[in-house]
């Protein structure tokens, strides 16, 4: 016997609920960093919702009609997805045009694959970093749009197939195959840089393929026509999905950016608790589903799309036409009234009409229509023109790189140089270049050319998007290989929080009389005050270690870094080099027991 279509209401219970915590979290992410450092897990609960209704619609779209139109299908996602998607692209790349500088970067690139749906595959094409800072992104948060877009092209076609299977078990647990398929092979392919499997449809697709078993288990259970649940199921769905969303909360709170645990079962956890939660709220009669739907929950969750799409871009402008020493507050603050007010405008007059009547409904019903409203929308469709000229002009006049970058690519070009590391120019009155290896992130990139400056002869492996973690195994390569020398500078923490465990390893694995200094970091990002503090208790803690202060040495001079406010150009970098310079000192004598507000950082003897 066939089983019974999904509830036939038009909206699913608590749906909305949940897409509005979805897209808070991620907004509290990029707003106020500090607040949640997993919010970016938001994207995933989006995943999974985005699985368990496409699936959903479809499967009872075949129920009802005896067929899947697939040309209606795409019609229909089009209309929902497109007039949002061009709105924000033109209007944002035009202001963009005018705020100038590194926004404009990639613009080209990053227009081409919001209308082409393949952001997350151009930017895993052209090697660039989601945990990368050097420049600004204007459309990074449009990787994700791509990642579903490229679910509702192929998965029509494969519920095809999957529907002449006519067990909804088997289906299900086909499904959920597809899923642990996604998620092992994140795990498995996850690099130091998870770029790759972050962006990638193939392994960050096990929410999408997670709500789609969902849907295919609770097909015929969940409807209005079907046999009421035991009572023991009626009451155990909710309070597991309270639980569930709970959890998903809980890992916003806990798992921060860049961790490893993230893409190892972190992600997929999140996708798990998601499903749960759907099967909570969807339940019929269920109380969650009514709490999820409350106001303003449920009018954050029907304008979640757009939230997502502004906020992103919006934050990026503000924070690059904010004068610096007020864009940590000001731009957050801004961002948020604009992204609401544009989501609600595109909401009302754009998103919502277009959907229900389509491009010839609409233009049927301004035409018919008293003479304001076609002069307004007139108007309306002029300045749409007019934006996407802008665009056009914006990409045409989009810099190859941005100011950090510049700095950054001077220095790797100085490392490519034939014998860098050796023939020292000038004498140094502390430990000269030949002594010093340096290990760092991008930060030590961009100081590179004026190290060996300051340095001659040192030795320099710095990366961009390098982090803590990846310490270990380059300094135990080093020491291997015999290339290690007497003092060892460690610059790395700029790309995400650090342990002390790692500190610890490294300092253990270096040969006996090896010195060591660690940079403390300058970045506007949540975790800069943490590492911060870690590496400041690791260098009072060891005598043969010592801090040098990149952060407090470039606090009065913060204008001279790239418009990241992290990178150094010339300038930036003869700070950073007088900052090593001061540590190599304090390294080289027997220091006095100071109290902390001499230097803040003087090592206490042990």
């Amino acid at each position: 016997m066939t089983s019974a279509p999904l509830r036939t209401s038009s909206r699913l219970p608590g749906l909305d609920g949940l897409r509005a915590i979805a897209v808070l979290a991620v907004i509290a992410f990029h707003f106020l960093p500090d607040t949640l450092k997993g919010g970016y897990v938001g994207v995933d609960v989006f995943f999974v919702i985005s699985g368990f209704l496409i699936t959903g619609l479809l499967v009872r779209e075949r129920a009802t009609a005896g067929r899947i139109s697939l040309g209606g299908f795409w019609a229909r996602r089009a209309r929902r997805l497109l007039p949002a998607l061009v709105l924000v692209v033109a209007m944002c790349s035009s202001a963009a045009l005018f705020v100038g500088g590194d926004v404009l970067v990639g613009l080209g690139s990053q227009v081409l694959g919001a209308a082409t749906f393949s952001s997350n595959w151009l930017a895993i094409v052209q090697g660039q970093s989601y945990f990368d800072t050097t420049t600004p992104e204007l459309f990074r948060n449009l990787w994700s749009l791509a990642v579903e877009e490229q679910f509702y092209l192929l998965w029509p076609l494969a519920l095809l197939l999957l529907l002449l299977v006519r067990n909804r078990f088997v289906r299900s647990g086909i499904a959920l195959v597809l899923a642990i398929g996604s998620a092992v092979a994140m795990a498995l392919l996850a690099g130091p840089d998870a770029t790759r499997v972050y962006y990638g449809t193939d392994t960050h697709s096990f929410g999408l393929a997670l709500g789609a078993a969902l849907a295919f288990l609770l097909e015929g259970r969940f409807t209005d026509a079907a046999a009421p649940l035991p009572r023991p199921v009626r009451v155990a769905l909710p309070v597991a999905g309270a639980l569930a969303t709970a959890g998903v909360v809980a890992v916003a709170v806990l798992l921060p950016e860049g961790d490893r645990l993230a893409t190892h079962g972190g992600l997929a956890l999140v996708a798990v608790l998601s499903a749960l939660a759907i099967a909570g709220a969807t339940a019929a009669g269920s109380w969650l589903g009514r709490a999820l739907d409350v106001q303003p929950l449920r009018w954050i969750g029907e304008r979640s799309y757009g939230l997502y799409l502004w906020h992103w871009p919006v934050l990026v402008l503000l924070v690059a036409a904010i004068p610096q020493d007020a864009a940590s507050w000001v731009a957050p603050a801004a961002a948020l009234v604009v992204t609401v007010g544009a989501s609600a405008l595109s909401y009302r007059f754009v998103e919502t009409p277009l959907r229900r009547r389509g491009v010839r409904g609409s233009v049927s019903l301004v035409v018919r229509g008293r003479v304001v409203i076609r002069a307004v929308s007139a108007l309306a469709v002029a300045a749409l023109l007019a934006t996407v000229g802008l665009t056009g002009v914006a990409v045409a006049s989009a810099p190859d790189r941005g100011e950090a970058q510049a700095s950054i690519q001077a220095g790797q070009e100085l490392l490519a140089l034939p014998g860098f590391a050796a023939a020292p120019r000038r004498a140094q009155p502390l430990p000269t270049g030949d002594q010093i290896y340096a290990i760092g992130d991008s930060v030590m990139l961009a100081a590179a050319p004026e190290l060996e400056e300051a340095f001659p002869g040192i030795a320099i492996d710095a990366v961009v998007s390098r982090q803590m973690f990846e310490a270990d195994d380059i300094v135990s390569a080093a020491v291997a290989a015999g290339a290690m020398r007497p003092i060892l500078v460690l610059g790395l923490g700029t790309n995400g929080w650090i342990d002390e465990e790692n500190l610890e390893d490294v300092h253990a694995m270096l040969p006996r009389g090896t010195q060591m200094i660690v940079v403390n970091v300058q970045v506007p990002r949540e975790w800069g005050p943490d590492v911060n503090s870690i590496l400041d208790d690791f260098a009072r803690s060891k005598r043969d270690v010592e801090l040098s202060n990149w952060y407090s040495a470039i606090q009065p001079q913060i204008d001279v870094l790239a418009d990241d406010q992290v990178h150094p150009g010339p300038t930036g970098g003869r700070i950073y080099c007088d900052a090593l310079a001061d540590a190599l000192q304090r390294l080289s004598e027997i220091p006095p027991l100071l109290d902390d507000n001499d230097y803040g950082l003087a090592n206490r003897p042990v």
